[in-house]
């Protein structure tokens, strides 16, 4: 019997890892990162229940971290098979591989030059050469089009609104003659990835669902309700307040996807003069060559992402660390969006590390933060963070936009299983912390009358296909 199993983002948000085992051929659905708590940071290092080679292939729904960013690992350690994607998550994943590999390696170099690795040398998780490989596997694919991927397993990438290029993926057999076929009363079930939000800019809305057996779907926001939509009121006054006390905006935002509606909204308030400009600053080369690639594929897109090109001029590119670090020390009311988006790494760190003692800062956070991360320490009032090994006194005002999140939250998930011609037999919960999933499960139970499970890390359960 085919099975499924759970090998990361259960009960947890991070790391996502699904493998599929089915007629002979085992599939690994997305192939991410674990992030925050140390506990699940070190599930990186472990290995995995079978061995890389003897998976025939992967399928990633799109390019964020905890959903791509394991997959040099796995190469490295001998999978030689091809990574399936669409054409968005194959630009992107070419942005983030090789910038998470760099700072593993330069992760490594700093702690054998302080010494606090417990390992003696300290080694990175994985090398820029290790990236480099992985994306020479990426196989492209347009969108809502059946592909092969094994003897009779079909795939179809449905865009599902979070990100360039994520999409969920429909898997089926096939009858290996014609078109892909559910054969007997079985044999589809959907990874749906991570869920995309209705009505925002930039993104499409998420595709409607389709018939399928076994569903797989984030509950990040299992139990909250974004607010409602203020047309960017709480930004302009969160950035109006902050000049008006000679102080600097610092945006930690997650270099693809989150940066481009930031700019939407800040352009948008300037243009209707509900904002007084200020100088803007994306301190993420990465931020700025996803930009690029984001302009590339419009029709993929809402019309958003023209108004922003039409722009770019109005804020400027950091591109150099030189560059970064005399940012760091102009003491100027600006803004500032640097990534890592949680906080955890990257040259935001650096815009905190000098900006959080000073009350005239502002710290804005507008994505999820996880357990364990520097964001989540930030949002729930740490009033000292630990960074370069040194504990550092929050004195700046610490502002969360929940408005601005890609991912769905419970209301948008169940219209979203709405729009499902018929209930699955199984639905799992994956993507999400106990208790979002926990008021999710129960409220699908209650409105849809739907079979929910959630699954622990490490679970194989058996599929009705």
């Amino acid at each position: 019997m085919p099975s499924l199993t759970f090998l990361g983002a259960a009960r947890t948000v991070t790391g996502s890892k699904h493998l599929l085992e089915i007629d002979g051929h085992r599939i690994l659905f997305d192939c991410g990162l674990f992030q925050g708590l140390k506990e699940l940071r070190e599930r990186n290092w472990a290995a995995l229940p079978v061995p890389p080679d003897s998976i025939d292939a992967v399928v990633l729904t799109h390019a964020h971290i905890d959903h791509s960013g394991w997959l040099p690992r796995l190469v490295a350690g001998g999978f030689k098979g091809p990574i399936h994607c669409t054409g968005g998550t194959a630009d992107l994943c070419k942005l983030v591989l090789p910038d998470a590999a760099h700072l593993q390696e330069e992760d490594a170099k700093f702690a054998n030059k302080r010494g606090f690795s417990k390992h003696s040398p300290a080694l990175p998780l994985y090398t820029e050469g290790d990236a480099a490989e992985a994306l020479s596997r990426l196989k492209v694919h347009p969108f809502n089009t059946k592909i092969g991927i094994g003897s009779g397993i079909d795939v179809e990438f449905i865009n599902a609104g979070h990100l360039l290029g994520s999409s969920y993926v429909l898997v089926r057999r096939s009858s290996g003659t014609g078109p892909s076929t559910s054969l007997g009363t079985g044999g589809r079930i959907l990874f749906g990835g991570d869920l995309g939000r209705y009505g925002r800019p930039i993104l499409p809305d998420p595709s409607p669902g389709v018939e399928a057996d076994v569903l797989l779907v984030e509950s990040t926001y299992g139990d909250r309700i974004h607010p409602d939509e203020d047309d960017g009121a709480l930004l302009a006054q969160i950035i109006s307040s902050t000049v008006a006390r000679r102080g600097k905006v610092i945006i930690p935002a997650f270099a693809i996807g989150r940066v481009e509606e930031l700019l939407y909204w800040l352009f948008k308030l300037e243009d209707k003069k509900r904002l007084a400009p200020v100088p803007i600053y994306v301190d993420s080369p990465m931020a700025i060559k996803g930009i690029e690639y984001y302009q590339a594929r419009t029709n993929e897109l809402d019309p958003g992402i023209e108004f922003i090109g039409r722009h770019l001029q109005r804020f400027t590119a950091v591109n150099s660390a030189q560059e970064s670090m005399a940012l760091v020390q102009n003491d100027a009311p600006c803004i500032i969006i640097a990534s890592s988006g949680m906080a955890t790494g990257g040259r935001v760190v650096h815009h905190l590390f000098d900006g959080l003692p000073n009350p005239r800062n502002t710290v804005l956070f507008v994505g999820f933060q996880g357990q364990g991360t520097r964001g989540r320490q930030l949002i729930e009032g740490a009033h000292h963070v630990k960074m370069f090994g040194q504990q550092v006194p929050v004195q700046a005002k610490i502002e969360k936009i929940n408005g601005m999140s890609s991912h769905a939250d419970a209301g948008e998930i169940v219209k979203w299983l709405r729009t499902f011609p018929r209930a699955p037999k199984t639905t799992y919960l994956v993507h999400g912390e106990p208790v979002p999933q926990e008021a999710l499960k129960l409220r699908i139970t209650k409105e849809l009358g739907w079979a929910v499970e959630i699954p622990a890390h490490g679970q194989k359960v058996d599929l009705p296909l």
